[in-house]
């Protein structure tokens, strides 16, 4: 699943003494496999709970382990009204909605569908950013890239049969879901970067500010559970403790210790394992489009991250151009040296 909360202050440089015990490796396919059977669990809880009712779950499960890593930490929550004004925008793009939109999305669309519409989240930031953030400018590779990874959408779609057999709303909303993420990271970078306070800090208070607007949405939109059914139960409780709060955890050990680059390349993995989870353990049918159209959305969205090779060889080749103008340099100067020694005299 997409990144819930967005890195905004530079992560500590990680020494030997410090890094994990498991190898980053390890790490980043325990993310890769959490978020990716993410959303067999919310399939599996919207099976026995309303959709709001399971995002409250996972906001809430998700909470606590947060905060109970902010106790160990001695790590107090951000403090100024400014800042939790806009995390309650924060948590609202990047947790509240899409969490939510997803889960209405699994009622009526195979959970291998909504993890496809998640890749299209790149796509997204990417066409946001060129638009909101001005250090960001269109290159030809993202365009490419961007164009491409938007024709695997609508392959995945099945645009050439007249998207027969799509349920519209479950995948709009999908579709909006992973929209939202790019939007919140986009304010939170505009909002939020430079603040002061730790990730740790900002997202332990932006996932407690989402879970009192969901319990607050919640009672207005369902009723009291009159019976508990236990395996939906059960995957509410894994999707908030791992998918939400586990998984940020480790996605910030990773930040810190590879780099953001290195650390959201998940987003490519979390499809194509919510993709095998839905076929083998919930069944769902899968057409040869599905698996096509991931793969060209994950090929352009890996355009859109790329940088162009250019630049690096214009560095490289600017490096040569001002080590060959030294030793230019260095020879005019013994030339301008030899021409100005006065004549030797032989006194013999």
């Amino acid at each position: 699943m997409s990144v819930t909360t967005t890195p905004v202050t530079p992560a500590p440089s990680v020494t030997p003494k410090s890094r994990r015990a498991l190898g980053w490796h390890l790490r980043f396919g325990i993310l890769s496999l959490i978020w990716g059977f993410s959303f067999l669990l919310i399939k599996v809880g919207t099976d026995g709970y309303a959709p709001f009712q399971v995002t409250l779950g996972r906001l809430a499960f998700g909470t606590v382990v947060i905060a109970a890593v902010l106790v160990v930490k001695r790590e107090r929550l951000p403090r100024g009204a400014r800042t939790w004004g806009h995390l309650v925008v924060a948590a609202f793009l990047l947790n509240a909605l899409p969490f939510s939109l997803f889960a209405y999305a699994e009622l009526t669309i195979p959970s291998t569908l909504a993890g496809i519409c998640n890749a299209a989240s790149p796509l997204w930031g990417m066409a946001l950013s060129l638009v909101a953030l001005s250090e960001d400018r269109p290159t030809r590779r993202r365009v490419a890239g961007l164009g491409l990874g938007f024709f695997g959408v609508l392959t995945v779609l099945g645009a050439w049969q007249g998207f027969s057999g799509l349920d519209f709303g479950g995948t709009a909303m999908a579709l909006l879901a992973s929209l939202s993420y790019p939007i919140g990271w986009i304010y939170v970078r505009r909002t939020l970067a430079g603040s002061g306070h730790s990730n740790l800090s900002l997202s332990g208070a932006q996932l407690l500010v989402a879970t009192v607007e969901l319990a607050v949405v919640t009672p207005l939109f369902t009723s009291f559970p009159t019976h508990f059914p236990v395996v939906p139960l059960l995957a509410i409780v894994a999707l908030g403790a791992l998918g939400t709060g586990l998984a940020f955890l480790i996605q910030y050990g990773l930040v810190a210790e590879v780099g953001p680059t290195t650390a959201q390349m998940v987003t490519y993995f979390v499809p194509v394992i919510a993709t095998a989870a839905g076929v083998a353990v919930l069944g769902e049918s899968l057409s040869w489009s599905t698996p096509v159209g991931a793969v060209i959305i994950l090929a352009g969205a890996a355009l859109t991250q790329s940088k162009p090779r250019t630049a690096s060889r214009a560095v490289r080749s600017s490096s040569r151009a001002v080590r060959s103008s030294s030793r230019a340099v260095r020879s005019s100067t013994r030339a301008v040296r030899s021409s100005t020694r006065p004549p030797r005299t032989d006194h013999s």
